[in-house]
């Protein structure tokens, strides 16, 4: 069986490695890895693939940046004509990026059954290009591996019914295994002089927040009030943001500390290591449940609505007061449920493809 994954952001590298370490021990399997370039930059990119001994890609097609329409059609061109070669059995996607589109269209077309990991994650939020990526890549997937109870809910109420599996989350998986090697040989704490639990973490880095300098300036404000220093990882896209609006004077600030974007491993282990985490990506808030660290998350709304049902998670938008009001106010809960899973994803989904396939 010959099996074309598609990635091309930092979150799919992660999330692939697990699948790509249970390929490699089936004999009756062989991947072939396209990397979109989607994600260029070393610190988000080649890094990972170090790191995490990722198989190097067979296809590197350095996208780089874009407006969504080019990002997408250079992708589609490029990986039809891939596909075209190598003639795969399945084409593997993962989460919800222009790749993922890309990916499940170009194979779509060519009637190649798609495997998309992370199926059934809705926001209910169309303005969101995430959202639209999720909903298409979904409606043409045979096999839609769900990582939560409620994905699988959200695509038996439009109607998916058929090759839906609820198979845990594969992010769970990567936690897991890599967390203890992470704090062994991060010096991420000692590097930035941090010690445990003396700290908040923060991400901002989604176009509702960095492109509308209201919500940018309201989030960066809200940090300077903290009890705490915030340690903000920045991505390159909001460090422009930044820039053109005229706010560089919110982090030019003791309370707030910028550091370039960090691989996998000082980002387990600062995150595990955090009083608590702020941000507007979907993928630290589920990592933060799985670390046990409450979440602040900034948007109206979230498509991990089960980290926010058990309390470890609250939506509060970019409101200032509200961001403040509700560090403020943050309780740990006493319970936390096993919402993803049980670690062992890869492999169901590896034992699913080889039955199915």
């Amino acid at each position: 069986m010959k099996i074309l994954t598609v990635i091309g952001a930092r979150p799919q590298f992660i999330k692939s490695c697990m699948l790509s370490k249970a390929i490699k021990i089936r004999q009756d399997m062989d991947e072939v890895i396209v990397h979109t370039g989607q994600h260029y930059d070393d610190n988000m990119s080649k890094v990972f693939f170090n790191q995490l001994h990722l198989p190097q890609p067979d296809y590197y097609l350095g996208v780089g940046s874009g407006s969504h329409g080019k990002q997408t059609a250079q992708m589609l061109e490029e990986l039809e004509q891939i596909m075209l070669s190598i003639n795969p059995d399945i084409v593997l996607v993962y989460g919800d990026t222009n790749s993922t589109l890309a990916g499940s269209l170009a194979a779509a077309k060519l009637h190649i059954p798609i495997a998309h990991v992370e199926a059934g994650l809705r926001s209910f939020n169309k303005k969101m290009p995430e959202e639209i990526n999720r909903l298409l890549t979904d409606h043409l997937s045979k096999w839609l591996l769900c990582p939560s109870s409620s994905a699988v809910d959200n695509l038996n109420k439009e109607g998916i019914t058929k090759g839906v599996h609820l198979t845990g989350d594969i992010m769970y998986d990567s936690v897991l295994y890599f967390k203890e090697k992470a704090r062994q040989h991060s010096p991420i704490l000692k590097k930035l002089s941090l010690s445990s639990d003396n700290f908040y973490l923060a991400t901002v880095h989604r176009a509702e927040n960095t492109d509308q300098p209201e919500r940018l300036k309201s989030i960066l404000e809200a940090f300077q009030q903290l009890d705490r220093q915030v340690i903000i990882p920045l991505h390159p896209r909001t460090k422009n943001k930044i820039d053109q609006f005229n706010l560089t004077d919110l982090i030019d600030s003791s309370a707030i500390k910028i550091v370039d974007p960090m691989d996998y491993f000082d980002m387990l282990t600062i995150s595990s290591n955090a009083n608590l985490i702020l941000t507007d990506s979907g993928g630290l808030q589920k990592e933060a449940y799985m670390l046990k660290v409450p979440c602040i998350t900034l948007r109206d709304e979230t498509e991990w609505i089960e980290t926010v049902d058990t309390g470890w998670n609250q939506l509060v938008g970019a409101n200032s007061q509200q961001i403040v009001d509700s560090v403020g106010s943050i309780q740990i809960p006493s319970a936390h449920p096993d919402l993803f899973g049980n670690g062992d994803t890869a492999n169901q989904i590896i034992n699913l493809l080889q039955k199915e396939g």
